[in-house]
């Protein structure tokens, strides 16, 4: 791909994100597409944002757990770009019509309380550097069709890069932990719909441990001349499975004593 080629499809996104109406698989588009044009297409729409007035708080790490990198047939994690219109505050109500196939996962937060980056970063790095840990839901939303309609083509991980990692929102829980508090690889949560446990999931299930996650994210950052910065928040990767959210949902994701996150979707 060209940078002409990532400024459009950048430039098309965001038209579908303001719109609502899903663009085709970029993947079809541009089959010689490599994993370093999905990142430069993400590129491509941070300066757009910038440009009109947003600000990055944070970073979310998807594809961490072993089944979503065996669907989609990868071996490492994606990222994606956390901006300030993305906030929701525990127990908001998100508006009908403001994302087009919302869904949500329970994730682990870290809030950082002093920069992080290098190409050597450890777990130990991670949580030294972190002020606290939260629960949270993040909110998924795509852009981009899940499914071509004429030739059935499924969408791929450079499709869903591409698409900010198919990030759309965050709601963290009103509890601030301390990062060594808690064994964070058997924090858990509870995800209810409506009432009805949906999924269930414990932080083993993000790269073995959550702080890791946090350390792959800083060293792939480190290879762009990126660092993670003080005051960001970081979403470290879920460990359940994603949870449609059709207009009247309700989310409760309990994380026993760690916390708790609610969300609504009008």
């Amino acid at each position: 791909m060209t940078p002409e080629d990532h400024r459009q499809a950048a430039t098309d996104l965001l038209e579908a994100e303001t719109t609502g109406e899903q663009i085709r698989l970029l993947t079809l588009r541009h089959p010689e597409m490599a994993m370093d044009d999905a990142y430069e297409v993400q590129n491509a729409i941070l300066r757009a944002k910038l440009a009109a007035g947003r600000k990055v708080i944070g970073w979310k790490i998807g594809l961490t757990s072993k089944a979503m990198q065996y669907a989609l047939g990868i071996d490492i994690p994606d990222s994606g770009i956390l901006f300030d219109d993305m906030m929701f505050e525990n127990g908001a109500t998100v508006p009908k019509g403001r994302f087009i196939q919302p869904r949500i996962e329970a994730e682990i937060a870290f809030v950082m309380k002093s920069p992080l980056g290098g190409a050597d970063v450890t777990r130990d790095d991670v949580m030294a550097a972190t002020d606290y840990v939260a629960p949270s839901i993040e909110i998924l939303d795509t852009r981009i069709m899940r499914v071509d309609p004429d030739t059935g083509k499924t969408r791929t991980v450079l499709d869903t890069i591409s698409d900010n990692a198919a990030n759309a929102g965050i709601v963290l829980g009103q509890e601030r932990q301390s990062p060594d508090a808690f064994d964070l690889r058997w924090v858990g949560a509870i995800t209810s719909r409506n009432g009805d446990v949906e999924e269930t999931g414990l932080g083993a299930g993000v790269l073995d441990d959550p702080a890791e996650s946090v350390a792959w994210l800083a060293k792939r950052m480190a290879q762009y001349g990126q660092q993670i910065e003080a005051g960001q928040v970081i979403l470290s990767g879920s460990f359940i499975r994603p949870v449609e959210c059709p207009s009247g949902t309700n989310i409760h994701a309990d994380f026993g004593s760690f916390g708790s996150v609610d969300v609504s979707f009008k």
